[in-house]
């Protein structure tokens, strides 16, 4: 474990999480993590009332910044280590996990990032490995998932490639080195919410770095836990950020057809919002 906490930090962003955050620490801490860094979005004091116990260090940006730019200011506090472990607060990490990502990226030195297998609290696997759409399969997805959400295109988009290789992983948890963390100018800072973590990976791509995914490495994730006090302004950000990421990425063709990509994203923020109007 002490080869642990030389090379690894941690760095969780909180809103709202409360204890499920005080777990998330311990567990980092079980798993021989001892620089931890919370950046606090949600109100002024929240995180630090959650916390237990000595050796977090709590950035206090002293609003909401959004997920990816609370991790970027959360990096930027760490010094002097090789990987940065990235969380989502409501995140248990099993015992082994960090030491199994390491070995990952150890044993392939041109991959970024490595992405654990993330369960969901029934033990069940939550579809956290998966493929870039193009843009018939993203315009599938976004059209049938609101009311089919096991429909094929669905399906394809939250799977692996056929080799087992994946394009990118879910930023619940991943651990990322923290060169090419700086690299690429850490998360794009123009998303709130949403698609940041695909957009980082996409980027980590396109200067020659490998995405992995690790299923050695475990950890169970309470989907939505800090999501559930801001619903209707989540569904928003999530449609901006999937109309940000295909502009981001289009090339050719692709990028001509975006406004039918806007008007595809158009038509399924109408759906979401009938289908469930509290939300």
């Amino acid at each position: 474990m002490s080869d642990i906490s030389g090379r690894v930090a941690a760095v969780v962003v909180d809103f709202h999480a409360e204890s499920a955050l005080a777990g998330c620490v311990d567990s980092l801490r079980l798993n021989g993590v001892e620089n931890i860094v919370v950046v606090e979005n949600g109100a002024p004091g929240s995180t630090l009332s959650a916390l237990t116990g000595p050796g977090v260090t709590v950035v206090e940006p002293g609003l909401n910044l959004g997920y990816g730019r609370g991790v970027n200011r959360g990096v930027a506090t760490v010094r002097n280590h090789e990987f940065v472990l990235i969380s989502n607060p409501d995140v248990v990490v099993h015992l082994g996990a960090v030491e199994a990502l390491v070995a990952a990226l150890d044993a392939l030195p041109r991959v970024a990032v490595a992405g654990p297998q993330i369960r969901r609290p029934d033990g069940s696997v939550y579809p956290s490995h998966r493929v870039f759409p193009n843009f018939w399969l993203a315009g599938l997805h976004a059209l049938l998932a609101p009311f089919w959400a096991s429909n094929p295109a669905t399906r394809r988009y939250r799977s692996r490639h056929d080799d087992g290789t994946v394009d990118w992983v879910s930023g619940a948890c991943f651990m990322m080195r923290r060169d090419a963390f700086e690299e690429v100018g850490g998360f794009d800072e123009r998303y709130f919410m949403f698609a940041e973590d695909m957009t980082l990976c996409w980027d980590v791509r396109q200067r020659g770095w490998g995405v992995a995914a690790v299923d050695e490495a475990v950890v169970t994730h309470v989907e939505g836990l800090s999501r559930q006090r801001a619903t209707r302004s989540m569904v928003w950000a999530h449609h901006r950020s999937a109309l940000r990421f295909e502009w981001h990425t289009a090339r050719g063709l692709r990028r001509v057809l975006v406004p039918l990509a806007a008007l595809v994203l158009a038509v399924r923020l109408v759906v979401v919002a009938i289908l469930h109007p509290r939300g």
